[in-house]
């Protein structure tokens, strides 16, 4: 660059006319290439580091040494897509790339691993990608598309040290299978961990099931002797769960998007593995112990599932035997199937709060659902034998064979927290529902939504908090009168059904099921024991208190001097509890003045 500069000033230097000369050729031994196949779209370099990285049409990011153009130092594979920005954070050692269907990706520099992955609908980028900025000061990232979004990175804490915790990472996914009486639990690293149901030890572990995708659902076969797991990166997985052996991977020819859910079925003495997820479809994959190729292909689509089937991405699956299959989706619309036909059997639509329309955006999406078998086999008209959770935090109960299919709607959260997990016991007695902040909730539903729409909740019997986040998924081991519950809080925990704390799977003592002296309780987790959210609301603060009611009164109704009178004397015309209430409210507001 000094010798163009360089031939530039001289050119100037001389008089007369300027006459334009070719720069000399740079030396071969001034300059480096690096040689990449398929092109480079982006790249980006970090004195500090001494590192480029490059990425491109082959969705590989390479990480380069800049004096070493032989081959690169680390190969970074993870994208479904083209990448289409690259850039450095010195100061945190991480690489954050982008590809060109907006899924963003955090890289450690050191581990060579992906940390973090915000696909665009969770990250709220829509259209196409334009321009990227990285800005050190704020550690936030600034992407244009149809809208702005600024994305700041918060680094997880490492867990301190007194918590205990089931994996490294958050659970994702978790079941009992009580064929070998083993819990198998899935987190966001692709990890896949067995724990002892009896004593909450830890068995087996593999990792890197998926690659580096999250695994998003599991669930066993008929002899619950092999397990199935989906991933974010559009695959499913059979397995030899008890020595991390694949058995077999089942996936689409074209391009694979998320699994959301999966389940396995039994129809006409065929079994079938049924998955659903962004690619809107549900993909159906025979499962016989004749076929001997480790890849398998999808069934083809029931021609109603290609017609008239879902319009935006399915987020959940329940199997009612013997033929009926329930699907939602993220626009709060629910689709019960004829396995046996392959046609739609009814549509139902979340009804949209009206309260909130035009004011703010609700999420519809449903993301939980439940069949009540022992209604849902009677064909009775106008019992309610499906369960969903919905906007704002509601349980909703339909019924499939009468008119008017919302038979009931009730909100369980105390404080309209969303419904992230729904459980039911065999008989369908009780409906545990947990949601967002870690919360489980108990409903006794035996005589709930029978015949006539309901227009009250059902019986409340009992609240706990079980985890310190969102609990992903909950399930009633009935022979054991037990609840399973995982969180992205990295722990997976086991309860008695009326909320008495048993333990934590890796916790270092073990319990003894049949022992409930050897149970936490009445002990609780460390963490929800410090943690603000699980205190009690007093009642001064959830209403005014009445010394302040009685100076806000008009004067010609009562004076605040008559008022006081009476408290101080114990005239007040009411019960005991509420004279003792008032005075200690006066003594504090007194001790206020």
């Amino acid at each position: 660059m000094k010798k163009i500069k360089d031939s530039g000033k001289d050119s100037k230097a001389r008089k007369g006319p300027v006459i334009p000369r070719i720069p000399p050729k740079r030396a071969e031994g001034d300059q480096t290439v690096f040689q990449v196949y398929k092109g480079v779209k982006t790249f980006a370099f970090c004195k500090k580091n001494n590192l480029i990285v490059t990425g491109g049409m082959d969705r590989i990011i390479r990480m380069w040494n800049p004096y070493m153009s032989g081959r690169p130092t680390g190969m970074l594979r993870s994208h479904t897509a083209p990448v289409c920005y690259l850039s450095i954070s010195a100061e945190d050692a991480k690489i954050f790339s982008i590809s060109t269907d907006n899924t963003i990706k955090i890289w450690d520099i050191v581990d060579q691993t992906c940390l973090f992955t915000a696909c665009s609908k969770t990250s709220g980028i829509k259209g196409e990608l334009t321009a990227c900025h990285y800005t050190p000061g704020t550690r936030s990232l600034c992407v244009a598309a149809d809208t702005l979004a600024l994305l700041h990175l918060r680094l997880r804490p490492p867990p301190e040290p007194h918590l205990v915790v089931s994996h490294k990472e958050p659970v994702l996914c978790c079941k009992y299978n009580k064929e070998f009486r083993h819990v198998v639990s899935c987190s966001e690293g692709s990890v896949v961990k067995v724990w002892d149901f009896e004593t909450g030890k830890h068995l087996f572990e593999f990792s890197g099931a998926h690659g580096g995708a999250a695994i998003t659902c599991l669930t066993f076969d008929v002899s619950g002797r092999r397990l199935i797991t989906g991933g974010r990166d559009g695959c499913l997985k059979i397995w030899n769960y008890n020595n991390g052996h694949c058995l077999n991977t089942l996936k689409r020819e074209d391009k694979c998007a998320e699994v959301c859910d999966c389940t396995y079925v039994e129809v006409n003495r065929s079994r079938y593995i049924i998955a659903v997820g962004w690619d809107r479809r549900i993909s159906m994959y025979f499962d016989s112990a004749d076929d001997l190729h480790h890849f398998q292909k999808p069934q083809p689509y029931w021609q109603d599932d290609i017609s008239c089937g879902h319009q935006e991405d399915i987020l959940c699956i329940a199997q009612c035997p013997p033929n009926l299959l329930a699907t939602s989706s993220y626009d709060g619309e629910i689709i019960v199937w004829n396995m046996i036909s392959g046609h739609i059997y009814r549509k139902l639509h979340t009804s949209f709060p009206t309260h909130c329309a035009g004011t703010e955006a609700v999420d519809t999406s449903i993301t939980q659902l439940v069949f009540l078998r022992t209604r849902a086999v009677k064909f009775e008209s106008t019992v309610a034998s499906l369960i969903s959770n919905g906007p704002q935090g509601s349980v909703n109960f339909w019924s499939l064979f009468s008119g008017i299919p919302l038979t009931a709607s009730f909100i369980p959260s105390r404080v309209k927290s969303h419904i992230s997990s729904i459980a039911v016991t065999a008989d369908d007695s009780f409906i545990y529902a947990a949601d967002d902040d870690g919360y489980v909730y108990v409903y006794s539903i035996k005589d709930y939504a029978l015949q006539d729409p309901e227009r009250e909740p059902p019986k409340y019997v009992n609240h706990w908090r079980a985890h310190v986040n969102i609990v992903v998924s909950v399930e009633v081991v009935d022979e054991e009168k037990v609840l399973l519950s995982s969180s992205i809080d990295c722990t997976v925990r086991l309860w008695s059904l009326d909320g008495e704390y048993i333990g934590t799977f890796g916790q270092a003592e073990p319990w003894e099921i049949f022992t409930p002296a050897s149970w936490k309780h009445p002990r609780v987790p460390y963490e929800i024991l410090i943690d603000p959210q699980s205190m009690p609301i007093h009642p001064m603060l959830e209403e005014e208190p009445p010394v302040l009611q009685l100076i806000n009164t008009e004067p010609s109704n009562v004076t605040l001097e008559n008022s006081l009178s009476k408290i101080e004397a114990g005239a007040l015309q009411e019960d005991k509890e509420t004279t003792c209430s008032w005075g200690t409210e006066y003594i504090s507001y007194n001790q206020q003045l």
